[in-house]
């Protein structure tokens, strides 16, 4: 049946080493730029390459990743994706850097911008800096004393691909709740995050009710770490307030991604 659209549902013909036909590396090769077969692969091909180390990734997923302007293989005339050893690499880094420092993808394209490559570890502490567990985390991602910059419902809907009653069901969950100014509601960036977070979980078919698990988990831990610097959060001394906040990042982190951990355990034992 002759499909329409997206034509990589039906790949090129590929050899035995996934490197895509000679037909469609000509074709590419008529765009303008030459592109070298043996470095020219398919989605399906680079899908293949990547199972071993990542194994949940799927075609599906690097089309998101291509969506959210990550990565952007060439097309051939026909339509078809044209991976480079390039974008593989650079789509090597993206998942690394979701799956081993958990990183949202606004901080993972602030990473790229910034000429982070594959096998690029975050640097060990120098003396005099923070060694504290979770420090690189934390550097890397949101600061709790700083909301970012502020989007409007608009913006937050074009940005995420979110639709409009997902924004208003996470409301009335109490998942996020968004400033009204005006006649405009904006959201920081954490919850834009968020509703981005959710937007591909709903995918899933997960709606707002099912949110309230990893909503009361998060009240819990954040009762936890409160608690644990509850005093120097309250104190009347300047240093001594930013000094917990810095330690609250940090424990955040650590908290994350122990719970990353354990839900890894635990996935394990369903995936038997």
């Amino acid at each position: 049946m002759a499909q329409t659209g997206d034509p990589d549902g039906a790949e090129p013909l590929e050899g035995t080493s996934g490197v895509v036909a000679d037909a469609d590396a000509d074709a590419a090769q008529a765009g303008g730029e030459p592109l070298s077969r043996a470095k020219s692969l398919t989605i399906g091909a680079v899908t293949k390459a990547l199972s071993q180390e990542f194994p949940d990734i799927s075609i599906s997923k690097i089309r998101y990743l291509e969506d959210q302007k990550l990565i952007t293989p060439r097309r051939t005339p026909g339509g078809y994706r044209l991976y480079s050893q390039t974008d593989v690499s650079r789509l090597r880094t993206i998942l690394r850097l979701q799956r081993d420092e958990f990183l949202p993808l606004r901080v993972i394209r602030q990473e790229l911008a910034a000429g982070r490559t594959e096998g690029e570890q975050i640097a060990s502490p120098q003396p005099g800096t923070d060694a504290r567990p979770g420090a690189a985390l934390r550097r890397l991602t949101f600061s709790l004393r700083d909301k970012g910059a502020m989007y409007s419902l608009e913006d937050v809907v074009e940005e995420t691909g979110a639709e409009r009653r997902l924004v208003a069901e996470l409301e009335d969950y109490g998942i996020v709740a968004g400033e009204l100014r005006g006649s405009t509601r904006y959201y920081d960036e954490t919850q834009r995050e968020i509703i981005r977070a959710v937007t591909e979980l709903s995918r899933y078919g997960v709606a707002g009710r099912n949110l309230r698990v990893f909503k009361t988990s998060a009240e819990r831990e954040s009762g936890l770490l409160q608690q644990i610097l509850a005093p120097s959060l309250r104190s009347r001394n300047p240093e001594r307030r930013k000094e917990a906040v810095e330690a609250l990042e940090n424990l955040a982190a650590v908290a994350s991604h122990l719970k990353h951990l354990l839900l890894v355990r635990d996935l394990r034992r369903i995936a038997k």
